[in-house]
């Protein structure tokens, strides 16, 4: 008997049954199956299953949840686990609009934040409370680099009976499997480098099913489901995905290395320099020797030197999102962090002269040279 090798894309938003009884099962969830595409679709339950046995091979009893974005994902994580008069503790260094659903959504609906740089585990228990129900971490922080200990984090975590939830959209699995050092909940914006290519938007959560109904519920409820087309797209990109991450990854390493002494760059930051401060953590952390294609430059000379150096580069694009592989470069403050404000900014450790760069898979001589002379006319 034959199958087809691709995946099939079910373009269905409803689904039809024998009789009454059966749909009423499926519904209920009482047996498995498909009644309406928000609540599951074949194609998209095929790319989250795809992502869970990538993030947890050998463990046991672990399904994901797909969504229509990373933040669609982040959201229903936060949502599905917190309520009012919870608190959270995420990095005072992340996302720009992880930043914002922190300090903005979550105290409308009376859920605390409390900001933290989590490299630092004292600051971290320090802001641990009765009503601490999460640490919210990012593998390798977006845009500083910064890579937080997952294991102690964890042990924090499970010590004051809460969760330790864990962004990987920079690492994924082919870098680190958050899981297998403690993680309860981990997470992808699978726009990035799971897609691969910038031409499908997605989400997923993978994690025990104990952890994954409320965030199944929060998907079902708030509407953030995945299109089939995008799932087909990003379980297409999950074929490539350890070649691309390991071509772009030793790339990156190349480029960090010789961009560090240009006298335009006042700081390279890359998890796989000696200089970086949590390289020996990354260095046990991270697979294979494995560091990631981001690499965080501070250029000489302020806001208005970085986007001059944005604007003279020719093989690297100036461009949205990150992972794919195009190389692109995004000057943070006045970009993915254009929602914090000076103070905010500072805090987080993001420099006024902030470029970060998403190293893709074009050839590294074509990339280093376009980048150096780039910084020469800075």
């Amino acid at each position: 008997m034959s199958r087809p090798l691709g995946l099939p894309v079910v373009r269905s938003s409803a689904f039809v049954f024998a009789n009454a009884h059966d749909y009423a099962e499926v519904l209920g969830g009482q047996v498995a199956g498909y009644a309406y595409s928000r609540i599951d679709n074949p194609t998209a339950t095929t790319f989250a299953m795809a992502v869970a046995a990538l993030e947890a091979p050998g463990l046991a009893d672990v399904g994901a949840e797909p969504f229509a974005s990373g933040m669609a994902a982040v959201s229903a994580t936060l949502l599905g686990h917190l309520m009012a008069d919870d608190e959270v503790i995420g990095p005072a260094n992340c996302y720009g609009g992880t930043w914002s659903l922190f300090t903005r959504w979550l105290p409308r609906w009376g859920i605390r934040p409390l900001l933290v740089d989590l490299t630092d585990l004292a600051a971290v228990q320090a802001a641990v409370t009765p009503s601490t129900r999460m640490i919210y971490a990012e593998t390798i922080a977006n845009p500083t680099l910064s890579v937080p200990d997952l294991a102690a984090l964890a042990e924090i975590a499970h010590r004051a009976q809460s969760r330790l939830v864990v962004d990987s959209t920079f690492a994924t699995p082919v870098i680190c499997r958050p899981l297998e050092h403690g993680a309860d909940v981990v997470l992808h914006s699978a726009t990035k480098f799971l897609g691969g290519h910038a031409d499908a938007t997605g989400g997923v959560v993978v994690g025990r099913r104990e952890h994954l109904g409320p965030v199944r519920d929060a998907r079902i409820d708030l509407g953030g489901c995945l299109a089939p087309d995008e799932a087909f797209l990003l379980h297409r990109g999950l074929e490539t995905l350890a070649l691309r991450v390991r071509q772009q990854s030793a790339t990156a390493a190349v480029l960090a290395a010789k961009l560090a002494g240009h006298p335009a760059v006042a700081r390279v930051r890359y998890p796989g320099l000696p200089s970086h401060p949590q390289h020996g953590i990354a260095s046990w952390l991270f697979r294979d020797g494995l560091f990631g294609s981001l690499i965080t430059m501070d250029i000489r000379g302020g806001r208005e030197a970085a986007m001059a150096f944005c604007d003279g580069l020719r093989a690297v694009r100036i461009a949205s999102s990150l992972g794919s592989v195009h190389s692109k470069v995004s000057h943070a403050a006045s970009t993915t962090h254009r929602q914090l404000d000076d103070a905010a900014l500072a805090a987080a450790g993001i420099a006024p002269g902030q470029v970060r760069l998403s190293v893709g898979v074009e050839d590294p001589e074509d990339l280093l040279a376009d980048l150096r002379q780039a910084l020469d006319v800075t």
